[in-house]
């Protein structure tokens, strides 16, 4: 065998085979794989800087979001070691492959986690506008944020802790990088990870759906009437049914990315994960990282706002934490 064929030349009998691609493969499978990862990684440290920096968008709905772009940013920087696997060889060693892969899943997990809290925020805020403002607080969404992404490191942990133990004892061959789960704990893992949330954030978005038509049915037939006690309330109105179309985009598009890696990991082999592999459904799902942010960018206003303070490097001046990045805000709200 050809030694330019291995991970590890110098270990011929145990290392694993380099996959080879030709020039057109690379620049097909590089380069689209590539960009996203870079996109997602930028555009969602945007999002994080913004968030962040500017003071007036620090609203519980704001938060949740910034939960979110934290988690698909550290997707974006995992993509890009994946990206780097593409030719079949690890060479960080087993406890490193173990801790990849514990990252992947506290992204994931974490990540699945805030959908539901975002649609339990769209869910009080447009079921129970006149209490949003009590029960909805920036202090109590911290606390659900933090407790999401506890929970996340705990429980992966947990699922974890024997890969961690004896890193490496299922790979075949030097440059391999293979964790394994129990079938009994992926099952379990499958109900919390996807069938329980996302038949949470279905139910949540269903009754939102059904008060949003509502509610606009209503402020059709009593348009006049709103105009005359005033635009604020008006305002208001149209701002929550935005921002639950907004981020019922998200959701779908979420649902949509998710649904095929979760499905695809439940068929096989799925206790099995190699990490040197990339299918098309854990490619989609990297995709959805990318994806919000771009969502962002077309819906809210004070996102393209605060990119040009950031790209510009205004956001260094004295003050800049309160510039004014958005046209209106409500209770729960920027947009």
């Amino acid at each position: 065998m050809d030694q330019t064929e291995l991970c590890f030349p110098q270990l011929f009998n145990s290392s694993c085979v380099r996959q080879k691609h030709s020039q057109i493969e690379a620049v097909f499978i590089y380069t689209p794989l590539s960009s996203i990862s870079v996109l997602t990684a930028i555009l969602n440290l945007l999002v994080i800087i913004s968030i962040a920096h500017f003071k007036q968008l620090h609203t519980p709905n704001n938060l949740l979001l910034l939960s979110l772009a934290v988690s698909d940013f550290f997707v974006g920087l995992i993509m890009a070691c994946q990206i780097s696997l593409l030719d079949g060889c690890w060479f960080l060693g087993d406890h490193m492959c173990a801790l990849y892969s514990s990252l992947d899943y506290i992204a994931t997990s974490a990540s699945v986690g805030t959908m539901v809290l975002i649609s339990a925020d769209r869910y009080v805020a447009i079921c129970d506008p006149l209490h949003y403002p009590t029960k909805i607080t920036i202090k109590r969404v911290s606390v659900c944020i933090c407790t999401c992404w506890a929970c996340s490191i705990l429980y992966n942990s947990l699922i974890m802790k024997d890969n961690f133990k004896q890193p490496g004892r299922y790979n075949s061959c030097s440059g391999d990088c293979v964790v394994v789960i129990d079938y009994f704990v992926g099952i379990v893992d499958f109900v919390l990870t996807f069938v329980g949330p996302v038949t949470v954030i279905i139910v949540l978005y269903l009754r939102v759906f059904v008060v949003a038509v509502s509610q606009a049915r209503a402020m059709r037939s009593h348009i006049t009437a709103l105009r005359l006690q005033g635009s604020e309330t008006l305002h208001a109105k149209k701002s929550e049914l935005k921002a639950a179309r907004t981020l019922g985009v998200l959701v779908i598009a979420f649902l949509i990315c998710l649904f095929p890696f979760f499905c695809s990991s439940m068929v096989g082999q799925n206790s099995f994960f190699d990490i040197r592999s990339v299918p098309f459904e854990r490619m989609l799902f990297y995709f959805n990282s990318c994806l919000n942010p771009l969502i962002y960018t077309f819906c809210y206003p004070w996102f393209l706002k605060s990119i040009k303070l950031i790209v510009t490097f205004k956001i260094f001046r004295h003050g800049s934490s309160e510039a004014i990045c958005f046209t209106f805000r409500f209770p729960g709200l920027v947009f």
